[in-house]
């Protein structure tokens, strides 16, 4: 059937993303406050009420620090939310519990997923620049050497055509986007199905979560903020939904898990199919996916909502580079190079972590138990599940970094940097990321970060908006100093940081807008660094726009 669509503009925009998730809410908030014009379209007419993802890492709590909304967002967590796998008999095999804080939060933490997607909807409210329309139904759109145009209809039947430079699809694991450019999403789709419920006033009580690898009807167990707790059940073959919904088939499950079935106030329950799958592309054109759009992964690690907020993360700040005329627009080239590798391996923890919970043979949970029984009296593998070593870290090996000539047992380039306690000139302590912001920083342990750089490169580098900071031990922050007034000077409040520059044969790192280090070098060979770096960001010397005009309807 032929489309009828609008030839008239009615909006405009740097940047449309599309889809009011956590992802695209997430780089919109984070374009917003570097002054991109960006406009949010969601199909739908409100966010989704309904709880998806309970479990935030310690990244994607750094990612929302690093958009200025941390404080809103923590007091719907609890923090240190340990994760135990129980055999049939309650015995617990293997228990999640890291206790590092090495990015500035706990590793793993529960939440409930509406209300950080609200937190970060009226943050977008602190831009004039940003803009927000729901019950948008987006059919149809194009793309040419200067942007793309996008045809949608209001939820009255109204056409409206939007005009922009690039489009950040982050519109669902069923992404239209993703199907009209017919980029493959090959993977798999899980052979059973979960019901997943929803009780307030927690009918238990006890905290974190527990993954009980029962042969007959594995389920999950997990206490969420504000008193809620949410079970997860196994559908066996010939159940449905509906059926599992009864009544009276409800209180059978919950006898489960619960001395008394009658007595809870149910909120909700659903039934869900885990799928695994990569999109083949995450860039095409203008045109960048991100999120499920990208990647979707069974929920039994809780990485699925964390990894589309590595990808806000990665991607948001090369786009608004981009878009400022600061980076070349190969740059945009970099987040598939440095995001998608990662995704793959989560989704793999994610299917393996499945089959832990559920085993895809009666043998193999058997073997599991025995197993998991003997390695958890041998300490190092004890520690290796207690300190979550098993999860795969990000390492970009390419991309916006400059691998160091140094020999070093330990490569820190291409990972995330470090965030501990830092004292500020004026005595105030606070975390690392607060007083480099949203932008590049570099770093340099004891000595003046621009000594080893010429007056044009300082120019550059302030161009970007770096943050020049000397580190020095928190003792030393009342001596008298002569650094310029570029140089931000703080004080090492826990020896981390120290600690941190001791590993290796350098005293510089250049930190990225999303805290991976880009490069490790020494004061005397930096400007070579910082040279072949600007190479890597495809960087031009041009100023940004002198105003940003807030977006409306095209006149």
């Amino acid at each position: 059937m032929s489309q009828t669509v609008s030839t008239s503009l009615d909006y405009s925009a740097d940047v449309v993303v599309l889809g009011a998730g956590p992802v695209g809410l997430t780089i919109a908030n984070y374009l917003g406050q570097v002054g991109i014009r960006v406009l949010v379209i969601e199909k739908l007419d409100t966010l989704i009420d309904y709880p998806r993802a309970i479990g935030i890492d310690d990244e994607a709590l750094r990612t929302l620090q690093s958009v200025g909304l941390i404080d809103k967002v923590l007091p719907h967590t609890t923090p240190y939310h340990w994760m135990r796998f129980l055999t049939p008999k309650g015995h617990c095999f293997a228990s999640i519990e890291p206790k590092t804080d090495e990015f500035g939060w706990s590793r793993r933490n529960a939440f409930i997923q509406p209300q950080i997607d609200k937190v970060l909807l009226e943050g977008l409210k602190r831009f004039d620049q940003v803009n927000t329309l729901f019950s948008r139904d987006m059919y149809q759109f194009d793309q040419d050497s200067e942007g793309v145009n996008l045809y949608m209809r209001t939820a009255e039947g109204t056409e409206e055509r939007v005009r922009c430079r690039y489009l950040i699809a982050a519109d669902g694991g069923n992404s239209m986007v993703r199907r009209t450019l017919n980029i493959a999403f090959d993977g798999k789709t899980a052979p059973n199905q979960w019901i997943v419920v929803d009780i307030k006033n927690d009918p238990l009580g006890t905290p974190n979560i527990y993954m009980c690898c029962d042969p007959v009807r594995p389920y999950v167990s997990a206490a969420l903020p504000q008193g809620v707790r949410r079970f997860e059940f196994m559908v066996m073959p010939g159940e449905t939904e509906e059926s599992l919904s009864q009544p009276d088939n409800m209180r059978k499950l919950l006898a489960k898990v619960l001395p008394n079935p009658e007595k809870v106030e149910l909120i909700r329950q659903r039934v869900y199919t885990h799928n695994a799958r990569l999109a083949a592309e995450f860039r095409r054109g203008k045109i960048l996916l991100a999120g499920d759009a990208a990647h979707i992964m069974p929920v039994w690690q809780g990485q699925g909502y964390n990894s589309g907020m590595r990808d806000a993360s990665n991607l948001a700040w090369k786009v608004g580079m981009v878009v400022k005329g600061l980076a070349g627009e190969a740059l945009l080239d970099t987040y598939q190079q440095e995001r998608r590798d990662h995704a793959r391996a989560m989704i793999d923890l994610s299917v393996m972590a499945g089959h832990v919970l559920a085993p895809p043979k009666p043998w193999m949970g058997k073997l599991r138990d025995g197993v998991a029984w003997l390695l958890n009296y041998l300490p190092p593998i004890k520690r290796y599940f207690l300190e979550m070593r098993f999860k795969p870290m990000p390492q970009y090996e390419k991309g916006v970094l400059v691998k160091p000539d140094m020999k070093l047992t330990h490569n820190p380039v291409g990972r995330l940097f470090i965030q501990p306690k830092i004292r500020t000139e004026s005595g105030d302590v606070c975390l690392l990321d607060d007083v480099i912001g949203a932008k590049f920083a570099i770093i340099a342990w004891g000595t003046d970060p621009t000594w080893g750089l010429s007056q044009e490169q300082i120019a550059f580098w302030k161009h970007l908006g770096t943050a020049f900071i000397q580190v020095v031990p928190s003792v030393q922050m009342l001596a008298p100093t002569t650094l310029s007034d570029d140089v931000i000077r703080v004080g090492d409040e826990q020896g981390r940081l120290k600690d941190w520059f001791g590993q290796y044969p350098a005293s510089v790192v250049v930190v990225r807008p999303d805290r991976f280090v880009a490069g490790l070098t020494l004061p005397q060979t930096l400007e070579q660094t910082c040279s072949r770096l600007s190479q890597a960001l495809a960087a031009k010397a041009v100023s940004h726009r002198a105003s940003v005009e807030p977006i409306g309807k095209v006149a």
